[in-house]
């Protein structure tokens, strides 16, 4: 009777209680089961040997494994619970009448007390082979639960478009930068030559060497034909002076002429540029736009470049399992929990008996 009476003390009674509570006074907690990946969009373009590799990653939980174990930092985070309490009141769903004594939250709790029981609350977890992040988040009703976990799955959501964005912004900021900046040189240098063409009163400098030279030639062939004929006049034993002098007198013009031409290309009137001068300019300043051109087009290229590299970074979230308010609370286990409150209040009570057995037989002896 007497030992009948210990274990009803110390093991019945309190597992009543235990069961009392569980059955009557626990606050039923609804739980809400979510399941997402990480991806990442894939390369549109085939690049080299280098490049296949992280191809066939891209889009897969390997790929991203280290941007899903940082969502999962910041979802278990302070800062995830502060947004969440901001936004939905998580904080004052604990401490409302709806839950039981022992697990409400005291009017005045400090954030380190909320915090943990969001951690306890919200429970995440992270499979490498899967790449999939699991998460469970309980509450006293369904709807809460549902609710909350919408809004830590939109928290990682702009999480995950965050990792990259500071990169993604930065690539696109510096390659429009260089294709501005030769767009404005690219004008500039056709300012250049326009006003070298005006200045100079030539659309091309080529074309007007091309024309002297053409004259020179020309009138080179008349020359020479002149001097045959002189020639031919002076072997005559008797020339006939007559007809020689006007000979001499066209060839003596064309060579003033030819000589007028070539120092027209080589040498300036009054103070202005030679042909030679202007061509070397204009040449100058066509070479300069076309660099230009070519650098406009290669900044071009890396403005297309920097958006699809852009864009292969960009990360996006796939919910496989989304929030679906349950229709029974997954806890308290009124059965479960009262029998293992039982079992560890038996086993607590014959660890002491057995203590104070030993304990008595040394006194004795």
């Amino acid at each position: 009777s007497l030992l009948f009476a210990r274990l009803f003390a110390f093991v019945m009674l309190p597992t009543l209680f235990a069961g009392w509570y569980y059955y009557k006074i626990a606050t039923p907690i609804y739980s809400v089961n979510t399941e997402f990946i990480i991806e990442q969009a894939s390369s549109s373009g085939g690049g080299g040997g280098g490049g296949g590799l992280s191809g066939l990653l891209a889009g897969t939980g390997r790929a991203t494994s280290q941007d899903s174990i940082t969502v999962q930092g910041y979802l278990q985070s302070l800062d995830a619970m502060l947004r969440l309490d901001q936004d939905v009141g998580f904080r004052a769903h604990f401490q409302s009448q709806t839950f039981d004594p022992l697990q409400r939250l005291a009017p005045d709790a400090s954030m380190a007390a909320t915090y943990r029981v969001y951690k306890d609350f919200v429970k995440i977890s992270y499979d490498p082979n899967e790449g999939l992040i699991r998460m469970e988040v309980m509450a006293a009703d369904p709807d809460t639960a549902a609710l909350w976990a919408e809004h830590l799955v939109d928290y990682a959501e702009q999480e995950v478009d965050s990792l990259t964005q500071r990169s993604r912004a930065s690539q696109m900021t510096d390659a429009e930068t260089r294709y501005e900046e030769a767009q404005g040189q690219l004008a500039d240098s056709q300012r250049r030559l326009i006003d070298l063409q005006e200045r100079f009163n030539t659309i091309s400098s080529e074309t007007e060497v091309g024309l002297v030279t053409s004259q020179i030639a020309t009138l080179e062939g008349q020359l020479t034909q002149e001097r045959l004929s002189l020639s031919e006049m002076q072997l005559n034993p008797n020339p006939n002076e007559a007809r020689m002098e006007p000979l001499i007198s066209r060839i003596a013009s064309l060579e003033a002429e030819i000589a007028s031409l070539r120092a027209k290309l080589t040498e300036g009137e009054e103070g202005a540029l030679s042909m030679a001068q202007v061509q070397g300019e204009l040449m100058v300043a066509q070479a300069d736009l076309e660099t230009r051109q070519i650098l406009l087009t290669h900044a071009l290229q890396s403005v297309e470049n920097a958006r699809a590299e852009a864009s292969r970074q960009v990360r996006f979230l796939s919910v496989s399992v989304r929030p679906t308010a349950p229709d029974e609370p997954s806890c308290p286990r009124a059965f479960e929990n009262t029998l293992v409150t039982m079992l560890i209040l038996l086993a607590i009570y014959l660890m002491i008996s057995m203590t104070a057995a030993i304990l008595r037989e040394q006194v004795s002896a």
